[in-house]
């Protein structure tokens, strides 16, 4: 999965980065320090996948991952290039969701480019740029599709329609995500790739001590159906530089029950309705997977390796708490919570899963 971390300049993405990923980019205090987008992979840790991979005794932990890019600071005017925004909206199209950060804290050291720290404004300057990009692309694709859609071919047609649709719905400030696709043309979306359908996690950099969702920004993120979530950037960039235990003690001191990275990371499955499930075995990796809720047996074998999808037979599976309480596989068949499923089982989140399959 890769998430764009977005925002105004200054607004705090690249200190939430590094705090994020510890990977040490430039957050000098002036705008555009980023231009190309920093990439950091980073692993999703979750407890589950320890104790099956205790239980099991697996060789190693091998944890899923999320690819955060930090992506420059986006000014008025960047969907006509201001600010080298063209590059960097180009860079939003090719991740998954976005994160997108706004400013919450009062430090006067930092300079905010239009001068106050308006959260909200902050945020609709963001959207609009986003929105205006979309809108040339839209119109861009229907002078397109309208020729094609005159010979009468289904898809054709189906899509023109859409996009006329779309395209009334970004001209009053609507964001693409509010006009479904159309069933008659299942890759108009993926054609289009509008920015304003992807998936937004708020991440409201918030003053040392504070750990609310200002209230607008809680607010108009529930009114677009998004995640919400509140981080100090400052004080994660503090304890990113400490190790774990003396980071763990300064949290609790702070009465932070959890990393930022925790937050962020929870936002952002929540955004894309992800489950979790895990592979292991005796002397072999214990690996946790992510994909889509409602997807089947048959989808999960597909993201351990479309070899396994192909010659997919059937799949051994049990909870992984189930796995823990029965001691390993051979407890799980002897309570009978050691299941054989067919491709269409749908799967659950904390699924312990072994394929068998045909090479």
């Amino acid at each position: 999965m890769k998430v764009g971390i977005v925002g105004m300049p200054n607004a705090g993405k690249s200190s939430l980065f590094n705090a994020l990923t510890r990977a040490g980019v430039d957050a000098a205090n002036y705008p555009f320090t980023t231009i190309e987008p920093n990439v950091a992979v980073v692993a999703v840790a979750d407890e589950r996948l320890d104790a099956v991979a205790r239980v099991v005794r697996a060789c190693e932990i091998v944890p899923d991952t999320i690819d955060f890019h930090d992506i420059a600071g986006l000014v008025a005017g960047a969907h006509s290039g201001e600010g080298l925004g063209n590059r960097f909206l180009a860079n939003i199209r090719e991740t998954d969701a976005i994160v997108h950060v706004v400013r919450a804290h009062h430090d006067e050291s930092i300079i905010h480019p239009d001068g106050r720290v308006d959260p909200l404004a902050d945020i609709e300057t963001i959207e609009t740029e986003l929105i205006y990009a979309d809108l040339e692309q839209a119109e861009r694709r229907h002078d397109r599709v309208v020729r094609t859609a005159r010979s009468g071919e289904r898809a054709a047609i189906a899509e023109e329609a859409w996009l006329r649709e779309l395209i009334g719905a970004l001209q009053s400030g609507r964001p693409a995500r509010t006009v479904p696709p159309p069933d008659d043309a299942p890759h108009a979306l993926r054609d289009l790739g509008p920015l304003t359908a992807k998936p937004v996690l708020f991440v409201a950099n918030v003053d040392e001590g504070s750990h609310e969702v200002p209230p607008a920004v809680a607010e108009h993120a529930a009114a677009q159906g998004a995640v919400a979530v509140a981080v100090s950037s400052r004080i994660e960039s503090e304890l990113a530089e400490l190790d774990d235990e003396d980071a763990a003690a300064m949290r609790a001191d702070l009465g932070l029950s959890e990393t930022g990275l925790q937050r962020v990371v929870g936002g952002a499955f929540s955004l894309l309705d992800l489950i979790a499930f895990f592979t292991a075995g005796e002397d072999k990796p214990a690996q946790s997977w992510h994909l889509r809720r409602g997807r089947t047996a048959w989808h999960a074998a597909g993201e351990i390796h479309s070899d396994i999808q192909r010659g997919f037979v059937r799949a051994e599976v049990i909870g992984w708490q189930e796995l823990v309480d029965a001691g390993g596989y051979a407890g799980g068949r002897d309570r009978g919570t050691l299941r054989l499923e067919g491709r269409d089982y749908q799967m659950r989140d904390g699924d312990v899963m072994t394929v068998k399959f045909t090479p």
